[in-house]
């Protein structure tokens, strides 16, 4: 198993398939990297050899990936919140941020729905 930036890559995958479990890597950056590398993107991580991994390793660190790149990300979103940017009110409440609708669906960001109760007709 090769260990990448404290990440098990998956044995079994493709090699640009592989670095992808990686935080901050996808594919295309995957694929730049491993041509960055000279190794074979098809050959899977079991049967890669230790100097393959080195040069993969080396690679990578080239790029802001895994622990360094999520202190960005909550970095920025809480100076968002801190300044009181329109992105940051919805971070605090909880919304979409990226302009979606929330009057249907949503779901992801606002949770499970709450139950309004139903309002007794009135009688006759």
């Amino acid at each position: 198993m090769a260990r990448i930036k404290n990440i098990e890559l998956p044995g079994e995958k493709h090699t640009v398939i592989g670095l992808t479990a990686i935080y901050g890597i996808g594919r295309s950056l995957a694929e730049t990297i491993v041509a960055d590398a000279k190794v074979e993107p098809t050959k899977k991580i079991k049967d890669l050899t230790d100097d393959e991994v080195a040069r993969l390793r080396k690679e990578v660190d080239k790029y802001v990936v895994e622990g360094d790149l999520r202190r960005d990300v909550q970095m920025s979103i809480k100076n968002k919140m801190e300044i009181n940017s329109y992105q940051g009110v919805r971070h605090k409440k909880g919304l979409p941020v990226r302009g979606q609708r929330t009057s249907r669906n949503a779901r992801t960001r606002k949770g499970k729905g709450k139950v309004v109760a139903n309002k007794k007709k009135a009688g006759k």
